[in-house]
């Protein structure tokens, strides 16, 4: 049997050259002059928005198994008057739980203290004081709701705009739509801390798109990206002879297939390329100042906790260090950056563990904000703080166990905030009920709040598609409406 290639002509090879790797060497050169409009299959292009955005990047801190709303952002001063009674059966009969035994379970009251903070009034917990100090500077909404009430489900609605597999991730629409300002960098990078998300890459995974607008998983110590660097004997040199000869290899299987992944692939060595230089220059963080790595608390003390559910010692300094990391790739024009702690999923110990998880993340995020403030980069920059779903006004008795520590999912009520990019500091939006069981006034769904988020960006959810097994997909899916009351 002989290939396709060994059956080729001379001429039809020196034509397929000319035509087929010839072109692409000169479309890059061509590219990189400003001298032709790029591929939209290539990450690295920009491209023109729908209508002038407010937003450049976004930073998305994403707290995985759902921070405690009734204990942070939300209180309830009737559940402390009724604490130890039945919840009604009129709003538990016929709702899924994952693990409450509704007959028996007890509303469970709150033990922080709340106060009012900023112009806007916000009610915080004591728990967040350093949060507390940019109150005028958030959009709180605390009517989200959900469908998805247990994690990998949740995770995905919240990230992909529905609750199943296969779909892409809201960074990668936002590159599909917009691209990568970014030359030397992927145009969404992933960080990470604690023990690890249930719904792992699939909440940075691309989907159906090309895998070049997938999330990047970068660490903050050592390599930042495993196996960037070279092997032990690879000159540079070398390395840039082998990446032209697998791009040229690439680009005769493209001309042959005309497969747009082959593109995304030629895309990713020569980014990884380039990677190799700029990477471990983001996450070296010697030339910032003394006062912006106490800012972000990189050395603080770190208080001894008995439970694993926050990834065990040393978090908080990795969390504070990708607070710091994620402000230093939006300078370098990274489009989207995903900050994960994983877990605050409080079944059980929730005082004593909710404390530790703020503890960890309150200053820093806090830090994050005052510092592009400072820079001038909080106005384009969009910084959101989510999670899947909120947790229950009962506590949780599992296994009937009367002495309830923790809190259960909770789907149908809960808190999420954005800051930066467009949206209207120091508004408080929506309103739960009195026991934090539903929404009282104005509901949000995650398909109307990724409407938004696309419409700060200058994009039209409804224009953003791409067309795949016959259909035409959108991130909000058959739902969203933008939430004007958030935008400025």
């Amino acid at each position: 049997m002989h290939s396709a290639h060994s059956l080729l002509s001379r001429r039809r090879f020196f034509t397929s050259a000319a035509s087929g790797i010839g072109t692409l060497a000169l479309a890059s050169m061509l590219r990189d002059e400003g001298l032709l409009a790029q591929s939209p299959d290539n990450p690295a292009t920009t491209r023109a928005p729908h209508f002038s955005p407010k937003a450049r990047a976004c930073i998305c801190i994403y707290l995985e198994g759902a921070p405690s709303q009734i204990d942070l952002f939300d209180p309830k001063p009737r559940l402390n008057e009724l604490h130890g009674q039945a919840l009604p059966e009129s709003l538990w009969r016929n709702v899924r739980f994952a693990f409450t035994q509704p007959a028996t379970a007890k509303i469970m009251g709150c033990p922080r203290r709340f106060q009012k903070h900023g112009h806007c009034g916000m009610d915080l917990s004591d728990l967040l004081p350093n949060l507390a100090t940019c109150a005028d500077d958030i959009c709180w909404v605390r009517s989200m709701h959900t469908e998805a009430f247990n994690h990998h489900p949740g995770q995905l609605l919240m990230n992909s705009g529905v609750p199943t597999f296969g779909r892409p991730s809201m960074g990668s629409w936002l590159n599909y739509g917009l691209g990568s300002e970014s030359r030397n960098l992927p145009g969404y990078v992933v960080l990470t801390a604690g023990r690890g998300t249930s719904g792992g890459t699939s909440n940075w995974s691309s989907g159906f798109l090309p895998t070049t607008y997938a999330g990047v998983l970068f660490r903050n110590q050592g390599e930042p990206v495993l196996n960037l660097n070279n092997p032990a004997g690879l000159t540079p040199d070398m390395q840039r002879r082998t990446i032209e000869t697998i791009s040229r290899l690439n680009g005769l299987r493209h001309q042959e297939m005309g497969d747009p992944e082959i593109q995304s692939r030629i895309a990713s060595y020569e980014l990884a390329f380039r990677m190799q230089a700029a990477a471990p220059e983001l996450i070296d963080v010697s030339g910032e100042t003394r006062q912006t790595l106490d800012e972000y608390g990189l050395d603080r003390h770190e208080p001894e906790i008995q439970a694993t559910r926050g990834g065990g010692r040393g978090q908080f300094r990795q969390f504070a260090l990708n607070c710091l990391l994620a402000r230093r790739l939006v300078e370098r024009g990274v489009r989207f950056i995903n900050i994960y702690h994983a877990s605050w999923d409080h079944h059980s110990n929730l005082n004593a563990e909710l404390t530790h998880n703020c503890l960890m993340a309150d200053q820093p995020v806090a830090a994050l904000l005052k510092d592009l403030k400072r820079r001038g980069l909080l106005d384009s920059t969009l910084v959101l703080w989510l999670s899947e779903f909120g947790r229950t006004p009962l506590g949780e008795n599992r296994g009937g166990n009367p002495n309830a520590t923790g809190r259960d999912h909770h789907p149908f009520a809960f808190t999420i905030w954005l800051a930066g990019g467009g949206v209207k500091g120091g508004h408080i939006h929506g309103e739960t009920d009195d026991l934090g069981w539903g929404i009282a006034r104005d509901p949000v769904h995650i398909n109307d709040f990724h409407a938004t988020l696309l419409h700060l960006f200058g994009i039209d959810h409804l224009r953003l598609t791409y067309r795949f097994q016959g259909r035409d997909f959108r991130l909000t899916d058959v739902g969203g409406r933008v939430v004007q009351a958030w935008l400025t």
